[in-house]
Parts: structure tokens; C-alpha cells; sequence
């Protein structure tokens, strides 16, 4: 469903299952958008003419902040929908909602969801002409964030291969490990290690092809990359953790735990960062640290992605 016939980017669902080359299309052109300075992203005039509906059903900061300057910067006209006042606090379903924003002639959905499988949903129904981005979908995919994590990966380390990279929290409830692991993956990175307790270790995830460690300083041991991910509270139906207190003394990311990673080894966190949870803010702001680097590529990647399938899109394309 995400591609077009001939094996274009017709939405952008999940990182799962698309080809290396896509993946490196958009990794090349989100790179080209970075090095543009910043007034000759403003004029590109790629998305001009055309209407982008920012729909989050969930709160968000930086991945719609981004997503809409991204729009902007490619001359789209964009409109953001205020949930909270929609017609679907008011009973009107999802889909009935779809018509209606079809009806006065958007041509692309950016959709954050607080249940999976809802951007997947709106693809499958909406009229032929549109194209749908998944700015996050409960836990199952958020493939925007990973392909920016996996250009900020590149911009620091180039190659995948030799990589040793560490996820480290609450993956039970992340969608961005997810994606972050389809990504890392399809690219070929040596070694990909999850690092969580027992109870954040989500069923049947080393069928995937990670390495799973509970204890963080033999996890990180020589890593290239550390990858840090939040508590998501909200998504928590049980106590899985004794304590916050409990969690950062046996998995936070401190400077003494960092020297056990590779000297030029690199810190990451999709954010937002919870310093003193899952991080001590002399890592997340020192020198290894790339979390500001990341949310710089956020905007490229979804300029990349924005445009390939704007110019992609063809009726009935629906391969």
C-alpha cells in the first residue's frame, strides 16, 4: 500500500519492509535539504499549490513543529487541525472526518494517532489522490523519527556496517525502537543491542534480529551509538518499575557508564529527553551528544519525504 506501481513512495506508513534504496532515496535527500542554508529551503517551491493536513490526535512538540516547517518551507499551503475542537469530540467518526477534509481538496494527511494502526487505516480509505505520512501510530511505528535518527547515525558514523548500536528503555512501549530497528536493519548495521529490564522487553522482539541485554554497562560496552529512549507512563497499564529513582540508578545514562561505549561513541534520544530519568544532563549536553543534530535532520527528512510523494503520486496507484 505504501508504494506506487512502479515502486515509488506513494505514503509513508512504516520503515518495515521498504527496499535499501528507498530507504538511502530519502536518507540522500533529506542530506541535500541539510545542506541548503536555510533561505533557499524557504523558496523551495516543491509542495507549492498543494495542501497538507497536519491531523494529531495526540500531543506533540517537535515532530509537528517540524512537520509543519517542513511543509513551509516547500511552499505548501498547511493547515493544522485543532483535535480538541474537531467534529469527532462532537461522535463523528474517523472516517467520516477523512470525507470531509477530502471534500475541501487536501492532497496530503500528516497523522499522529494514539492507536496503532490508524494512519494504515486512513491510507487504505482515503481518495486515491492523497498521500498519508505517519507521524506516529500508539506503539507500532514511527518511521519519520527513525529514518532522522538514521541520518543523523550516517552524518556522524557513515557506513552501517561495522556499527554496534544500543537501544536503551522502555522498548516495550516505543514505536520509535520499532522503526529505529526495521531502519537500522534494512541498512545493514553490524549489531543492534536492546538494553531494558526484563518487564520493558517486549515478547518475541529478538525474532527481529537484536541482541538483548538487562544489564546497561554490559550493553553499551563498546557500542557506537547509544540510543536512549523515555519512560512512556502513559502508555504503561501496570507498574512495570519499582521507581523513577530505581530506573535511572540501574539504567540511566551517566558519563561514568558512557566510558564503557567506544570513546567517540555518540548519544541519541528522540525526545523528550527526562534528564535524571533516563539521562544526566552533563551526557545530554556534551560533547557526544547529537539530540540537537536529530532535531535539525527531522525537518530534511520530512522535507524529503514530503516531496517524493507529492511527486509520485498517480490515481490508482495503489500497488
Amino acid at each position: 500500500m505504501q508504494l506506487t506501481a512502479d515502486g515509488k513512495l506513494k505514503h509513508f506508513l512504516t520503515v518495515e519492509g521498504l527496499p535499501p534504496l528507498l530507504l538511502e532515496e530519502i536518507l540522500d535527500r533529506a542530506q541535500q535539504f541539510v545542506s541548503l542554508p536555510n533561505k533557499a529551503q524557504v523558496q523551495a517551491p516543491l509542495l507549492r499549490g498543494k495542501t497538507v493536513m497536519n491531523l494529531f490526535f495526540e500531543n506533540s512538540t517537535r515532530t509537528r513543529t517540524t512537520f509543519e516547517l517542513a511543509a513551509k518551507r516547500l511552499s505548501a499551503d498547511l493547515i493544522n487541525l485543532d483535535i480538541r475542537n474537531s467534529a469527532t469530540t462532537k461522535g463523528e467518526s474517523l472516517l467520516d472526518t477523512i470525507r470531509n477534509l477530502e471534500a475541501m481538496g487536501c492532497d496530503m494527511f500528516v497523522v499522529r494517532h494514539p492507536s496503532s494502526g490508524a494512519a494504515n487505516f486512513i491510507a487504505r480509505y482515503c481518495a486515491p489522490h492523497i498521500s498519508v505520512l505517519n507521524a506516529g501510530d500508539g506503539k507500532h511505528a514511527h518511521p519519520t523519527q527513525a529514518m532522522l535518527d538514521m541520518l543523523t547515525i550516517r552524518q556522524q558514523k557513515g557506513d552501517f556496517t561495522p556499527l554496534k548500536i544500543a537501544i536503551v528503555g522502555d522498548i516495550k512501549h516505543s514505536r520509535v525502537a520499532r522503526s529505529q530497528i526495521h531502519a537500522l536493519t534494512t541498512l545493514c548495521a553490524g549489531e543492534i543491542r536492546l538494553i531494558a529490564p526484563k518487564t520493558l522487553i517486549p515478547e518475541g522482539i529478538e525474532k527481529m534480529g537484536v541482541s538483548l541485554y538487562t544489564e546497561i554497562e554490559e550493553g553499551i560496552k563498546d557500542v557506537d551509538v547509544v540510543i536512549m529512549l523515555r519512560l512512556q507512563h502513559e502508555r504503561m497499564k501496570s507498574a512495570l518499575l519499582p521507581s523513577v529513582r530505581e530506573y535511572y540508578a540501574r539504567y540511566g545514562l551517566t558519563e561514568e557508564r558512557l566510558k564503557l561505549a567506544k570513546p567517540d561513541a555518540i548519544v541519541m534520544h528522540p525526545g523528550p529527553v527526562n534528564r535524571g530519568v533516563e539521562i544526566d544532563s552533563h551526557v545530554a549536553d556534551g560533547p557526544q551528544s547529537v539530540i540537537l543534530q536529530q532535531v535539525t535532520n527531522g525537518i530534511a527528512v520530512r522535507m524529503a519525504v514530503m516531496s517524493m510523494v507529492i511527486g509520485t503520486r498517480a490515481q490508482g496507484d495503489d500497488a
